[in-house]
């Protein structure tokens, strides 16, 4: 029995393979991240305890938000599809919303942090905890941008034929991506004890 042949196969844009290749090597970057803060960790047996240290439920929250900002990212790419301009804009400004507050919560929490006395120098924990939670927070705030200009052209009427959708999807591709690696992020700092 043959296998159904695939209609979508070799569709893709070249936008959209670049974007795919981008996130193949930026996971390999957060894998480096991650696999360093396991190594350290493993190997401190006085790793200060992640619930002690971080205000948990006060990220959850921010986790929560920003995950709500990919269900958002695909009503948006849905609106697109449907050459929906004013779902398309109000969806793209929830995503927007959601990485700004997703952004001012992590700089509310490394202020806190900073006050405390718990600086990028103090220790392994810390340094793995600033440098991993800003490099994501630099892809966040990467991806507001993005969808900022990708707002700015939907606002001024291109995407609205319900045909030409490509640059919003793969925005989307990306900003996906950075809610996927937060959840790996949060799990592995501020969860596992």
């Amino acid at each position: 029995m043959a296998a159904p042949v695939d209609e979508h196969f070799g569709t893709a844009t070249n936008g959209k393979v670049g974007m795919w290749v981008f996130l193949l090597t930026d996971a390999m970057s957060f894998s480096g991240f991650l696999l360093a803060y396991g190594i350290l960790r493993g190997g401190d047996p006085h790793w200060p305890d992640p619930s002690e240290r971080f205000g948990i439920p006060f990220t959850a929250v921010m986790t929560f938000v920003l995950i709500c900002s990919s269900v958002s990212m695909v009503l948006a790419l849905d609106a697109a599809k449907q050459a929906n301009k004013k779902g398309l804009c109000f969806w793209l400004s929830c995503t927007i919303a959601g990485g700004l507050f997703f952004l001012l919560g992590q700089a509310k929490e490394w202020t806190g942090l900073i006050r405390e006395g718990h600086v990028f120098t103090q220790d392994q924990s810390m340094s793995t905890f600033y440098s991993t939670t800003g490099f994501h927070g630099l892809h966040v705030f990467t991806g507001v941008t993005y969808l900022s200009v990708i707002l700015v052209q939907a606002l001024r009427g291109k995407y609205s034929h319900g045909d030409d959708y490509n640059n919003v999807e793969i925005c989307g591709l990306f900003w996906h991506f950075v809610d996927l690696v937060w959840i790996l992020v949060f799990t592995f700092i501020y969860l596992i004890q």
